[in-house]
Protein backbone atom coordinates (compact mmCIF):
# COMPACT_ATOMS: atom_id res chain seq x y z
CA UNK A 1 0.00 0.00 0.00
CA UNK A 2 1.46 3.38 -1.01
CA UNK A 3 1.82 6.00 1.68
CA UNK A 4 1.64 9.75 1.47
CA UNK A 5 1.83 12.55 4.01
CA UNK A 6 -0.89 15.11 4.56
CA UNK A 7 -0.95 18.07 6.91
CA UNK A 8 -3.22 21.06 7.40
CA UNK A 9 -3.26 24.01 9.77
CA UNK A 10 -5.68 26.80 10.54
CA UNK A 11 -7.99 28.27 13.16
CA UNK A 12 -11.32 27.15 14.62
CA UNK A 13 -11.15 23.75 12.88
CA UNK A 14 -10.94 25.50 9.51
CA UNK A 15 -8.00 24.76 7.18
CA UNK A 16 -6.05 27.80 6.05
CA UNK A 17 -3.19 25.74 4.66
CA UNK A 18 -3.02 22.13 3.46
CA UNK A 19 -0.03 20.17 2.18
CA UNK A 20 0.19 16.68 0.73
CA UNK A 21 3.43 14.87 -0.17
CA UNK A 22 3.36 11.82 -2.43
CA UNK A 23 4.69 8.38 -1.68
CA UNK A 24 7.74 9.11 -3.85
CA UNK A 25 8.89 11.76 -1.36
CA UNK A 26 8.00 10.04 1.92
CA UNK A 27 11.34 8.30 2.49
CA UNK A 28 13.25 11.55 2.05
CA UNK A 29 10.89 13.43 4.34
CA UNK A 30 10.98 10.70 6.99
CA UNK A 31 14.77 10.82 6.89
CA UNK A 32 15.08 14.59 7.30
CA UNK A 33 12.16 15.55 9.54
CA UNK A 34 13.43 13.97 12.81
CA UNK A 35 16.60 16.06 12.70
CA UNK A 36 14.64 19.24 12.05
CA UNK A 37 12.34 18.48 14.98
CA UNK A 38 15.21 17.50 17.26
CA UNK A 39 17.12 20.70 16.43
CA UNK A 40 13.98 22.78 17.03
CA UNK A 41 14.48 24.45 13.66
CA UNK A 42 10.90 25.66 13.24
CA UNK A 43 10.69 27.41 16.63
CA UNK A 44 14.22 28.80 16.34
CA UNK A 45 13.39 30.26 12.94
CA UNK A 46 10.31 32.02 14.29
CA UNK A 47 12.38 33.22 17.25
CA UNK A 48 14.79 34.71 14.66
CA UNK A 49 17.79 32.61 15.66
CA UNK A 50 20.63 33.68 13.28
CA UNK A 51 22.76 30.59 14.00
CA UNK A 52 20.56 28.25 11.92
CA UNK A 53 22.75 28.48 8.81
CA UNK A 54 26.21 28.27 10.35
CA UNK A 55 28.83 30.78 11.50
CA UNK A 56 29.49 32.28 8.04
CA UNK A 57 25.84 33.33 7.72
CA UNK A 58 25.37 34.42 11.32
CA UNK A 59 25.92 38.16 10.95
CA UNK A 60 23.81 38.50 7.81
CA UNK A 61 20.98 36.36 9.17
CA UNK A 62 20.94 38.47 12.33
CA UNK A 63 19.77 41.41 10.18
CA UNK A 64 17.45 39.50 7.84
CA UNK A 65 14.93 37.56 9.93
CA UNK A 66 12.31 40.22 10.55
CA UNK A 67 10.02 38.60 7.95
CA UNK A 68 8.99 35.89 10.39
CA UNK A 69 6.91 38.41 12.39
CA UNK A 70 5.63 40.71 9.63
CA UNK A 71 2.06 39.47 10.13
CA UNK A 72 2.31 41.41 13.42
CA UNK A 73 4.77 44.25 12.78
CA UNK A 74 3.33 45.32 9.42
CA UNK A 75 0.01 46.11 11.08
CA UNK A 76 1.62 49.38 12.11
CA UNK A 77 1.25 50.43 8.47
CA UNK A 78 -2.47 49.75 8.15
CA UNK A 79 -3.91 53.04 9.38
CA UNK A 80 -1.44 55.01 7.32
CA UNK A 81 -2.15 52.90 4.22
CA UNK A 82 -5.88 53.44 4.58
CA UNK A 83 -5.34 57.19 4.77
CA UNK A 84 -3.05 57.09 1.73
CA UNK A 85 -5.69 55.24 -0.29
CA UNK A 86 -8.51 57.59 0.73
CA UNK A 87 -6.46 60.71 -0.01
CA UNK A 88 -5.27 59.38 -3.37
CA UNK A 89 -8.79 58.49 -4.48
CA UNK A 90 -10.00 61.85 -3.24
CA UNK A 91 -7.48 63.50 -5.56
CA UNK A 92 -8.63 61.37 -8.48
CA UNK A 93 -5.58 59.06 -8.47
CA UNK A 94 -7.14 55.80 -9.58
CA UNK A 95 -4.36 54.33 -11.76
CA UNK A 96 -1.45 52.74 -9.88
CA UNK A 97 1.89 52.08 -11.58
CA UNK A 98 4.61 50.23 -9.66
CA UNK A 99 8.21 50.74 -10.75
CA UNK A 100 10.38 48.10 -9.11
CA UNK A 101 12.57 45.11 -9.89
CA UNK A 102 12.65 41.58 -8.46
CA UNK A 103 11.28 41.27 -4.97
CA UNK A 104 10.30 44.94 -4.96
CA UNK A 105 7.62 44.19 -7.57
CA UNK A 106 6.73 40.50 -7.60
CA UNK A 107 5.00 40.46 -4.21
CA UNK A 108 2.63 43.32 -4.98
CA UNK A 109 1.94 41.80 -8.40
CA UNK A 110 0.81 38.53 -6.77
CA UNK A 111 -1.28 40.32 -4.12
CA UNK A 112 -3.11 42.50 -6.63
CA UNK A 113 -3.50 39.80 -9.26
CA UNK A 114 -4.95 37.37 -6.73
CA UNK A 115 -7.37 40.03 -5.46
CA UNK A 116 -8.44 40.93 -9.00
CA UNK A 117 -7.29 44.52 -8.50
CA UNK A 118 -5.56 46.39 -11.38
CA UNK A 119 -1.89 47.21 -10.90
CA UNK A 120 0.49 48.17 -13.71
CA UNK A 121 3.97 46.82 -13.00
CA UNK A 122 6.96 48.41 -14.71
CA UNK A 123 9.87 46.01 -14.17
CA UNK A 124 11.80 46.48 -17.39
CA UNK A 125 14.04 48.90 -19.23
CA UNK A 126 12.38 48.14 -22.58
CA UNK A 127 11.48 51.51 -24.16
CA UNK A 128 8.11 50.35 -25.49
CA UNK A 129 6.96 49.24 -22.03
CA UNK A 130 8.17 52.45 -20.38
CA UNK A 131 6.54 54.64 -23.01
CA UNK A 132 3.25 52.75 -22.62
CA UNK A 133 3.29 53.08 -18.81
CA UNK A 134 3.67 56.85 -18.98
CA UNK A 135 1.46 57.50 -21.99
CA UNK A 136 -1.75 57.04 -20.02
CA UNK A 137 -3.72 59.61 -18.07
CA UNK A 138 -0.96 61.02 -15.87
CA UNK A 139 -3.42 63.24 -13.99
CA UNK A 140 -5.03 60.08 -12.54
CA UNK A 141 -1.75 58.16 -12.08
CA UNK A 142 0.12 57.49 -8.86
CA UNK A 143 3.61 56.04 -9.31
CA UNK A 144 5.16 53.85 -6.61
CA UNK A 145 8.97 53.87 -6.80
CA UNK A 146 10.18 50.75 -4.98
CA UNK A 147 13.91 50.25 -4.45
CA UNK A 148 15.47 49.06 -1.21
CA UNK A 149 18.93 50.35 -2.11
CA UNK A 150 17.46 53.51 -3.59
CA UNK A 151 19.82 53.41 -6.57
CA UNK A 152 18.33 50.63 -8.70
CA UNK A 153 19.21 51.71 -12.23
CA UNK A 154 15.86 50.84 -13.81
CA UNK A 155 13.81 52.52 -11.08
CA UNK A 156 15.91 55.67 -11.27
CA UNK A 157 15.35 55.74 -15.04
CA UNK A 158 11.60 55.24 -14.54
CA UNK A 159 11.52 58.19 -12.12
CA UNK A 160 13.28 60.44 -14.60
CA UNK A 161 10.97 59.46 -17.44
CA UNK A 162 7.84 59.94 -15.33
CA UNK A 163 8.88 63.39 -14.14
CA UNK A 164 9.63 64.49 -17.71
CA UNK A 165 6.30 63.09 -18.98
CA UNK A 166 4.40 64.87 -16.19
CA UNK A 167 6.23 68.14 -16.86
CA UNK A 168 5.26 67.90 -20.53
CA UNK A 169 1.62 67.28 -19.57
CA UNK A 170 1.53 70.09 -17.03
CA UNK A 171 1.13 67.67 -14.10
CA UNK A 172 2.92 67.91 -10.76
CA UNK A 173 4.93 64.68 -10.81
CA UNK A 174 6.06 64.47 -7.19
CA UNK A 175 2.54 64.95 -5.86
CA UNK A 176 1.86 61.63 -7.59
CA UNK A 177 4.96 59.73 -6.44
CA UNK A 178 5.03 57.39 -3.43
CA UNK A 179 8.43 55.99 -2.45
CA UNK A 180 9.41 52.76 -0.70
CA UNK A 181 13.11 52.60 0.09
CA UNK A 182 15.78 52.31 2.78
CA UNK A 183 16.28 55.22 5.15
CA UNK A 184 19.05 57.50 3.90
CA UNK A 185 19.17 55.96 0.42
CA UNK A 186 19.63 58.18 -2.67
CA UNK A 187 15.94 57.73 -3.48
CA UNK A 188 14.95 58.66 0.07
CA UNK A 189 17.01 61.85 -0.10
CA UNK A 190 15.55 62.72 -3.50
CA UNK A 191 11.99 62.13 -2.28
CA UNK A 192 12.53 64.40 0.71
CA UNK A 193 14.11 67.11 -1.42
CA UNK A 194 11.46 67.08 -4.15
CA UNK A 195 8.44 66.52 -1.89
CA UNK A 196 7.09 63.06 -2.68
CA UNK A 197 3.43 62.42 -1.90
CA UNK A 198 4.51 59.89 0.73
CA UNK A 199 7.62 57.97 1.77
CA UNK A 200 7.65 54.52 3.37
CA UNK A 201 10.94 53.33 4.83
CA UNK A 202 11.81 49.70 4.23
CA UNK A 203 12.12 47.32 7.15
CA UNK A 204 15.91 47.05 7.66
CA UNK A 205 15.55 43.48 8.96
CA UNK A 206 14.00 42.06 5.76
CA UNK A 207 15.68 41.28 2.43
CA UNK A 208 14.25 41.42 -1.09
CA UNK A 209 12.80 37.98 -1.73
CA UNK A 210 11.26 37.86 1.77
CA UNK A 211 9.73 41.36 1.61
CA UNK A 212 6.24 40.62 0.29
CA UNK A 213 4.51 41.46 3.59
CA UNK A 214 6.54 44.64 4.13
CA UNK A 215 5.82 48.05 2.62
CA UNK A 216 7.15 46.76 -0.71
CA UNK A 217 4.17 44.49 -1.12
CA UNK A 218 1.58 46.32 0.96
CA UNK A 219 1.95 49.93 -0.22
CA UNK A 220 1.21 49.42 -3.93
CA UNK A 221 -1.45 46.81 -3.12
CA UNK A 222 -3.23 49.12 -0.67
CA UNK A 223 -3.05 52.03 -3.12
CA UNK A 224 -4.60 49.80 -5.76
CA UNK A 225 -7.48 48.93 -3.42
CA UNK A 226 -6.57 45.60 -1.82
CA UNK A 227 -7.71 45.02 1.78
CA UNK A 228 -4.18 44.18 2.91
CA UNK A 229 -5.19 43.66 6.54
CA UNK A 230 -6.90 40.45 5.38
CA UNK A 231 -3.58 39.24 3.93
CA UNK A 232 -1.88 39.76 7.29
CA UNK A 233 -4.78 37.95 9.00
CA UNK A 234 -4.28 34.99 6.67
CA UNK A 235 -0.58 34.81 7.52
CA UNK A 236 -1.29 35.17 11.24
CA UNK A 237 -3.74 32.26 11.10
CA UNK A 238 -0.92 29.81 10.30
CA UNK A 239 2.11 31.50 11.89
CA UNK A 240 1.94 29.65 15.22
CA UNK A 241 1.55 26.27 13.52
CA UNK A 242 4.57 26.91 11.26
CA UNK A 243 6.61 27.59 14.41
CA UNK A 244 5.89 24.17 15.94
CA UNK A 245 8.67 21.60 16.23
CA UNK A 246 6.38 18.84 15.08
CA UNK A 247 6.68 16.29 12.27
CA UNK A 248 3.26 17.41 11.00
CA UNK A 249 4.41 21.01 10.48
CA UNK A 250 3.78 21.63 6.74
CA UNK A 251 6.78 23.96 6.50
CA UNK A 252 9.08 21.17 7.71
CA UNK A 253 7.49 18.67 5.32
CA UNK A 254 7.81 21.02 2.34
CA UNK A 255 11.39 21.95 3.27
CA UNK A 256 12.38 18.29 3.47
CA UNK A 257 10.78 17.57 0.09
CA UNK A 258 12.56 20.55 -1.50
CA UNK A 259 15.95 19.56 -0.09
CA UNK A 260 15.65 15.95 -1.24
CA UNK A 261 17.42 14.33 -4.19
CA UNK A 262 15.18 15.95 -6.83
CA UNK A 263 16.86 19.28 -7.56
CA UNK A 264 14.45 20.50 -10.27
CA UNK A 265 11.36 21.98 -8.63
CA UNK A 266 8.55 22.15 -11.19
CA UNK A 267 6.01 24.77 -10.12
CA UNK A 268 2.53 24.36 -11.58
CA UNK A 269 -0.78 25.98 -10.75
CA UNK A 270 -3.93 23.86 -10.91
CA UNK A 271 -6.52 26.30 -9.66
CA UNK A 272 -4.93 27.84 -6.57
CA UNK A 273 -6.68 31.13 -7.25
CA UNK A 274 -3.42 33.02 -6.69
CA UNK A 275 -2.25 34.79 -9.84
CA UNK A 276 1.51 34.55 -10.53
CA UNK A 277 2.25 32.87 -7.19
CA UNK A 278 4.44 30.35 -9.05
CA UNK A 279 6.59 33.22 -10.38
CA UNK A 280 6.99 34.59 -6.86
CA UNK A 281 8.01 31.14 -5.55
CA UNK A 282 10.44 30.77 -8.47
CA UNK A 283 12.18 33.98 -7.42
CA UNK A 284 12.23 32.97 -3.74
CA UNK A 285 13.76 29.54 -4.43
CA UNK A 286 16.29 30.69 -7.02
CA UNK A 287 17.56 33.69 -5.08
CA UNK A 288 17.67 31.90 -1.72
CA UNK A 289 19.22 28.55 -2.73
CA UNK A 290 21.32 29.41 -5.81
CA UNK A 291 24.84 30.11 -4.53
CA UNK A 292 28.15 28.48 -3.64
CA UNK A 293 27.68 25.99 -6.49
CA UNK A 294 24.41 24.76 -4.93
CA UNK A 295 20.82 25.46 -5.81
CA UNK A 296 17.35 24.25 -6.60
CA UNK A 297 16.20 24.88 -10.17
CA UNK A 298 12.61 26.21 -10.10
CA UNK A 299 10.74 25.75 -13.37
CA UNK A 300 7.39 27.49 -13.81
CA UNK A 301 5.41 25.20 -16.07
CA UNK A 302 2.02 24.33 -17.42
CA UNK A 303 0.20 21.18 -16.30
CA UNK A 304 1.24 18.54 -17.21
CA UNK A 305 4.86 19.65 -17.21
CA UNK A 306 7.22 17.99 -19.73
CA UNK A 307 9.98 18.08 -17.09
CA UNK A 308 8.14 15.46 -15.04
CA UNK A 309 9.58 12.79 -17.32
CA UNK A 310 12.91 13.49 -15.64
CA UNK A 311 14.05 11.55 -12.60
CA UNK A 312 15.36 14.70 -10.91
CA UNK A 313 12.06 16.61 -11.04
CA UNK A 314 9.70 17.24 -8.13
CA UNK A 315 6.38 18.83 -9.00
CA UNK A 316 5.01 21.30 -6.51
CA UNK A 317 1.44 21.89 -7.57
CA UNK A 318 -0.55 24.80 -6.16
CA UNK A 319 -4.22 23.94 -5.79
CA UNK A 320 -7.37 25.25 -4.16
CA UNK A 321 -8.31 24.51 -0.56
CA UNK A 322 -11.43 22.70 -1.70
CA UNK A 323 -9.52 20.31 -3.97
CA UNK A 324 -9.03 16.70 -2.96
CA UNK A 325 -5.47 15.92 -1.76
CA UNK A 326 -3.35 14.21 -4.39
CA UNK A 327 -0.70 11.54 -3.93
CA UNK A 328 0.63 11.30 -7.46
CA UNK A 329 4.15 10.35 -8.46
CA UNK A 330 6.84 12.79 -7.24
CA UNK A 331 4.26 15.39 -6.32
CA UNK A 332 3.71 17.88 -3.54
CA UNK A 333 0.43 19.79 -3.48
CA UNK A 334 0.01 22.98 -1.51
CA UNK A 335 -3.28 24.78 -0.92
CA UNK A 336 -4.11 27.77 1.20
CA UNK A 337 -5.08 31.37 1.49
CA UNK A 338 -2.57 33.73 -0.11
CA UNK A 339 -1.13 34.97 3.18
CA UNK A 340 -0.74 31.38 4.39
CA UNK A 341 0.98 30.29 1.17
CA UNK A 342 3.41 33.19 1.28
CA UNK A 343 4.44 32.40 4.84
CA UNK A 344 4.63 28.65 4.15
CA UNK A 345 7.02 29.04 1.22
CA UNK A 346 9.21 31.50 3.07
CA UNK A 347 9.56 29.21 6.09
CA UNK A 348 10.11 26.12 3.93
CA UNK A 349 12.70 27.84 1.74
CA UNK A 350 14.70 29.13 4.70
CA UNK A 351 14.67 25.67 6.28
CA UNK A 352 15.56 23.97 3.00
CA UNK A 353 18.58 26.28 2.77
CA UNK A 354 19.74 24.96 6.15
CA UNK A 355 19.47 21.41 4.80
CA UNK A 356 21.32 22.39 1.61
CA UNK A 357 24.04 24.19 3.55
CA UNK A 358 23.59 27.67 2.04
CA UNK A 359 22.85 31.12 3.42
CA UNK A 360 19.33 32.08 2.26
CA UNK A 361 19.96 35.80 2.65
CA UNK A 362 23.17 36.22 0.68
CA UNK A 363 22.74 37.60 -2.86
CA UNK A 364 26.30 38.01 -4.22
CA UNK A 365 25.46 37.55 -7.90
CA UNK A 366 22.43 39.86 -7.82
CA UNK A 367 24.49 42.50 -6.04
CA UNK A 368 27.18 42.12 -8.72
CA UNK A 369 24.56 42.52 -11.46
CA UNK A 370 23.28 45.71 -9.83
CA UNK A 371 26.83 47.07 -9.64
CA UNK A 372 27.35 46.24 -13.32
CA UNK A 373 24.09 47.98 -14.22
CA UNK A 374 25.17 51.11 -12.37
CA UNK A 375 28.46 51.06 -14.27
CA UNK A 376 26.52 51.15 -17.55
CA UNK A 377 24.89 54.51 -16.85
CA UNK A 378 27.46 56.72 -18.55
CA UNK A 379 29.01 54.02 -20.73
CA UNK A 380 28.58 54.58 -24.46
CA UNK A 381 30.63 51.54 -25.51
CA UNK A 382 29.35 50.04 -28.75
CA UNK A 383 28.22 46.39 -28.64
CA UNK A 384 30.65 43.74 -29.83
CA UNK A 385 30.42 42.73 -33.47
CA UNK A 386 28.35 39.58 -34.05
CA UNK A 387 30.06 36.30 -34.90
CA UNK A 388 27.86 36.18 -37.99
CA UNK A 389 24.59 37.44 -39.44
CA UNK A 390 21.89 35.03 -40.64
CA UNK A 391 19.00 36.63 -42.54
CA UNK A 392 19.12 39.70 -40.32
CA UNK A 393 19.58 37.87 -36.99
CA UNK A 394 22.85 38.81 -35.26
CA UNK A 395 24.53 35.85 -33.57
CA UNK A 396 26.92 36.22 -30.63
CA UNK A 397 28.19 33.48 -28.32
CA UNK A 398 30.53 32.70 -25.46
CA UNK A 399 34.00 31.52 -26.50
CA UNK A 400 34.13 28.05 -28.02
CA UNK A 401 30.38 27.52 -28.25
CA UNK A 402 29.69 28.04 -31.96
CA UNK A 403 32.36 25.81 -33.47
CA UNK A 404 31.74 25.75 -37.24
CA UNK A 405 28.15 26.96 -36.96
CA UNK A 406 27.22 29.56 -39.58
CA UNK A 407 23.41 29.66 -39.25
CA UNK A 408 21.00 30.30 -36.40
CA UNK A 409 19.75 26.72 -36.64
CA UNK A 410 23.28 25.35 -36.25
CA UNK A 411 24.00 27.74 -33.38
CA UNK A 412 20.88 26.56 -31.52
CA UNK A 413 21.97 22.94 -31.95
CA UNK A 414 25.41 23.76 -30.53
CA UNK A 415 23.78 25.39 -27.51
CA UNK A 416 21.48 22.43 -26.94
CA UNK A 417 24.45 20.05 -27.15
CA UNK A 418 26.10 22.11 -24.40
CA UNK A 419 23.28 21.17 -22.00
CA UNK A 420 24.60 18.01 -20.42
CA UNK A 421 22.80 15.33 -18.37
CA UNK A 422 21.12 16.96 -15.40
CA UNK A 423 21.52 20.36 -17.01
CA UNK A 424 19.00 22.96 -18.09
CA UNK A 425 18.44 25.63 -20.72
CA UNK A 426 17.48 29.13 -19.57
CA UNK A 427 15.76 31.29 -22.17
CA UNK A 428 15.80 35.01 -21.41
CA UNK A 429 13.95 37.45 -23.66
CA UNK A 430 15.00 41.09 -23.64
CA UNK A 431 11.76 42.25 -25.19
CA UNK A 432 8.47 43.99 -24.52
CA UNK A 433 6.05 41.40 -23.14
CA UNK A 434 3.00 42.87 -24.86
CA UNK A 435 4.74 43.04 -28.23
CA UNK A 436 6.10 39.48 -28.11
CA UNK A 437 3.49 37.44 -26.20
CA UNK A 438 4.34 34.18 -27.97
CA UNK A 439 7.90 33.94 -26.65
CA UNK A 440 7.07 32.28 -23.29
CA UNK A 441 5.25 29.48 -25.10
CA UNK A 442 8.57 28.34 -26.57
CA UNK A 443 9.58 26.96 -23.17
CA UNK A 444 7.29 23.97 -23.29
CA UNK A 445 8.06 23.05 -26.89
CA UNK A 446 11.81 23.21 -26.35
CA UNK A 447 11.62 21.21 -23.11
CA UNK A 448 9.78 18.41 -24.90
CA UNK A 449 12.19 18.37 -27.81
CA UNK A 450 15.54 18.39 -25.99
CA UNK A 451 14.42 16.37 -22.93
CA UNK A 452 15.96 18.90 -20.55
CA UNK A 453 14.48 21.36 -18.11
CA UNK A 454 13.85 24.74 -19.72
CA UNK A 455 13.15 27.99 -17.91
CA UNK A 456 11.87 31.25 -19.36
CA UNK A 457 12.27 34.79 -18.08
CA UNK A 458 12.11 38.40 -19.23
CA UNK A 459 15.20 40.56 -19.12
CA UNK A 460 16.37 42.57 -17.31
CA UNK A 461 13.91 41.38 -14.65
CA UNK A 462 15.80 38.05 -14.52
CA UNK A 463 18.93 39.84 -13.31
CA UNK A 464 17.07 40.66 -10.09
CA UNK A 465 15.43 37.25 -9.61
CA UNK A 466 16.71 33.95 -11.01
CA UNK A 467 20.04 35.51 -12.04
CA UNK A 468 21.42 34.58 -8.62
CA UNK A 469 20.96 30.88 -9.44
CA UNK A 470 22.24 31.23 -13.01
CA UNK A 471 25.58 32.60 -11.88
CA UNK A 472 25.94 31.28 -8.35
CA UNK A 473 24.31 27.85 -8.50
CA UNK A 474 25.57 24.56 -9.87
CA UNK A 475 27.26 25.07 -13.29
CA UNK A 476 24.63 23.07 -15.18
CA UNK A 477 22.90 25.71 -17.24
CA UNK A 478 23.18 26.93 -20.81
CA UNK A 479 21.68 30.28 -21.72
CA UNK A 480 19.80 31.61 -24.73
CA UNK A 481 19.30 35.36 -24.89
CA UNK A 482 16.73 36.71 -27.35
CA UNK A 483 17.17 40.45 -27.83
CA UNK A 484 14.13 41.79 -29.68
CA UNK A 485 13.78 45.06 -31.58
CA UNK A 486 11.64 48.00 -30.51
CA UNK A 487 9.76 50.42 -32.71
CA UNK A 488 11.16 53.59 -31.17
CA UNK A 489 13.75 54.26 -28.52
CA UNK A 490 13.18 56.51 -25.50
CA UNK A 491 15.68 58.86 -23.87
CA UNK A 492 16.50 58.61 -20.18
CA UNK A 493 16.45 62.26 -19.06
CA UNK A 494 19.83 63.35 -17.75
CA UNK A 495 21.61 60.16 -18.83
CA UNK A 496 23.87 59.32 -21.75
CA UNK A 497 22.10 56.00 -22.38
CA UNK A 498 18.61 55.63 -23.80
CA UNK A 499 16.24 52.97 -22.43
CA UNK A 500 16.92 50.79 -25.46
CA UNK A 501 20.66 51.12 -25.07
CA UNK A 502 20.39 50.35 -21.36
CA UNK A 503 18.33 47.22 -22.03
CA UNK A 504 20.73 45.94 -24.68
CA UNK A 505 23.77 46.78 -22.56
CA UNK A 506 22.25 44.84 -19.65
CA UNK A 507 21.85 41.82 -21.93
CA UNK A 508 25.46 42.10 -23.08
CA UNK A 509 26.74 42.53 -19.53
CA UNK A 510 24.77 39.50 -18.34
CA UNK A 511 26.10 37.37 -21.21
CA UNK A 512 29.64 38.45 -20.35
CA UNK A 513 29.15 37.65 -16.65
CA UNK A 514 27.76 34.21 -17.44
CA UNK A 515 30.57 33.45 -19.90
CA UNK A 516 33.16 34.53 -17.32
CA UNK A 517 31.77 31.79 -15.06
CA UNK A 518 32.10 29.20 -17.81
CA UNK A 519 28.41 29.11 -18.74
CA UNK A 520 27.57 28.60 -22.45
CA UNK A 521 25.67 31.64 -23.77
CA UNK A 522 24.08 32.23 -27.17
CA UNK A 523 22.67 35.69 -27.94
CA UNK A 524 20.32 36.16 -30.89
CA UNK A 525 19.61 39.81 -31.66
CA UNK A 526 16.60 40.26 -33.91
CA UNK A 527 16.63 43.28 -36.19
CA UNK A 528 12.99 42.98 -37.28
CA UNK A 529 9.87 41.74 -35.42
CA UNK A 530 9.04 39.40 -38.31
CA UNK A 531 12.10 37.31 -37.43
CA UNK A 532 10.31 36.10 -34.31
CA UNK A 533 8.23 33.67 -36.37
CA UNK A 534 11.35 32.17 -37.93
CA UNK A 535 13.08 31.83 -34.57
CA UNK A 536 9.96 30.24 -33.08
CA UNK A 537 9.84 27.66 -35.88
CA UNK A 538 13.53 26.82 -35.41
CA UNK A 539 13.18 26.37 -31.66
CA UNK A 540 10.07 24.24 -31.95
Amino acid sequence: MTRHLSSWVGLDHEAHLALTASAETVDTIDHLIPGLVRDEVASRLTAQDPTLWGPDAHERARMRLGWTSLHVSSRELLERLEGLFVDARGDGLTRVVLAGMGGAALGAEVICGSAGVPLEVLDTSDPQAVRRAFAGDLASTVLVLASKSGDTVEVDAHRRAFVEACDAAGVDAWSRIVVVTDEGSPLHRRALEDGARDIFLADPTVGGSFSVLTAFGLVPAALAGVAVHELLDEAAAVADSLAEDDAANPALILAAALAGPRSTIVLTDAGSGHVDLTAWVEHLLAESTGKAGVGLLPVVSETPAPELNRADALECRLVGLDDEPSAEHALVTAAGTLGAQLLLWQHATAIACRLLGVDPFDEPEIDASKDAARALIDDDTAPADPAFLDEGIEVRASPGLLGDASTVAEALLMLEDAVGPGGYLAVVAYADEESFPALPRLRRAVARRIDRSVTFGWGPQVLHTTGQLHKGGAPLGAYLQIVAPYAEDLAIPGRALTFGQLRDAQAAADASALAARGRPVLTLTLTDPSQTARLTALME
